[in-house]
């Protein structure tokens, strides 16, 4: 006998994933038969560098390393991450206690409302977001405040706008910079007012810094844990995705104030059983071994970024150079909606370019570009758009 099964009510507050939505839409035309350029997800095309690749190849052929890992993760590992944020920002962090290792920082940041809110409390949310900011809080029970991000103010939150209300109920506030999908990059000032505000409001501060070593033109980011008193109420998520063009492997990290830690590492316990060990081996490896391979990806994210952002504004279309991520943040046509745009976009000129309003209602009037394929497909995409246009 058949009947009807019924998703949980949690899952029916989620929002569709965006991308899953871009991927469907991509695939219908592909198997039209259809040349499809994708400067959507940010997925980087560019290989781990061989020396990681050579790392994991010969710690998976050890049977020492095929049992379960511990969700703490490999002491070696938490050292490596410690001296990483000690050679990189001048941070000190005990490995024992300020540092936990991930599977991706996507699913530490998603499962942190779920160690440290209840119902009923909320968290301080910027507009436009990654996805997961909205998914994880919704998924908590947790409400969300929008910190919306515009423009005038650089696409920094305006502390000062939070309402009383609003900060008395929040139990965490999401940062993100450098900023998916906007680009911008934050001042130290930006991070000074947070910690001000979480201090007064007993907030806790999840800063997420997945894009700090994507920089241009010289620009080095600074860390959310660089500022004064931000461990005390803060952590900072990390993943080795962008920086070492690793999205498949699945590591990252948080770190910071221990008890944030242990609060998420209790979690983490009920839920996962660690990262395969070779790949902590290869992380380590990654965050120890030959850095060069990083200057080159920075390089030809550069020339890309340059590229299409000229070729566009050749086309008509004034386009912002980001200083940092490989996104680039555009405001649409005049008169135009993001989503309608980016489907005209893909229809007729047969790219795909993410709609701004899948990243919060902020986002709308803006669409953005991944700087995740090599030049002569951004060339064929910007000469499409430009017919488009």
């Amino acid at each position: 006998m058949n009947f009807d099964i019924q998703k949980a009510e949690r899952l029916k507050m989620l929002p569709p994933y965006l991308f899953v939505e871009i991927d469907k839409a991509k695939h219908r035309l592909q198997q039209q038969g259809v040349d499809v350029i994708d400067l959507g997800v940010g997925d980087p095309d560019l290989p781990t560098p061989p020396h990681i690749v050579k790392k994991l190849q010969e710690t998976a052929d050890d049977p020492a390393n095929h049992r379960y890992s511990f969700t703490e993760g490999l002491l070696p590992l938490r050292v490596a991450i410690a001296d990483w944020y000690q050679r990189r920002f001048e941070v000190s962090l005990d490995p024992a206690t300020e540092v936990l290792p991930l599977l991706g920082s996507k699913e530490g940041i998603a499962h942190l409302p779920l160690a440290l809110t209840n119902p009923g409390d909320a968290v301080l949310v910027p507009d436009p977001c990654y996805p997961p900011y909205r998914s994880g809080t919704i998924l908590a029970g947790a409400s969300i405040v929008s910190m919306p991000l515009v423009a005038e103010n650089n696409f920094l939150p305006d502390f000062g706008a939070i309402s009383q209300r609003a900060a008395r109920s929040a139990r965490l506030m999401l940062l993100n910079y450098p900023n998916n999908p906007t680009a911008a990059v934050a001042t130290e000032d930006c991070f000074k007012e947070a910690i001000q505000l979480a201090n007064e409001y007993h907030i806790v501060i999840a800063h997420d810094a997945a894009y700090s070593e994507v920089a241009f033109d010289g620009l080095k980011p600074i860390s959310f844990l660089q500022v004064p008193g931000a461990k005390d109420i803060g952590v900072e998520f990390h993943s080795l995705s962008k920086t070492y063009n690793m999205t498949g492997w699945r590591v990252g990290w948080v770190c910071g104030n221990a008890a944030v830690i242990a609060a998420l590492s209790q979690l983490k316990s009920n839920l996962d059983s660690g990262i395969f060990q070779p790949i902590q081996l290869a992380a380590i490896e990654a965050l120890t071994g030959d850095q060069s391979p990083l200057a080159q990806a920075l390089a030809t994210y550069q020339q890309r970024r340059d590229l299409l952002v000229d070729g566009l504004t050749q086309a008509g279309w004034t386009v912002p150079k980001p200083p940092a991520t490989f996104y680039v943040w555009a405001g649409v046509p005049k008169g135009q909606s993001s989503i309608p745009f980016a489907t005209r976009v893909l229809e007729e000129a047969h790219v795909v370019i993410t709609p701004g309003a899948g990243f919060g209602a902020h986002g709308e009037g803006y669409v953005r570009f991944s700087l995740t394929l090599p030049t002569d497909r951004i060339q064929e995409a910007v000469a499409r758009i430009a017919k488009v246009l």
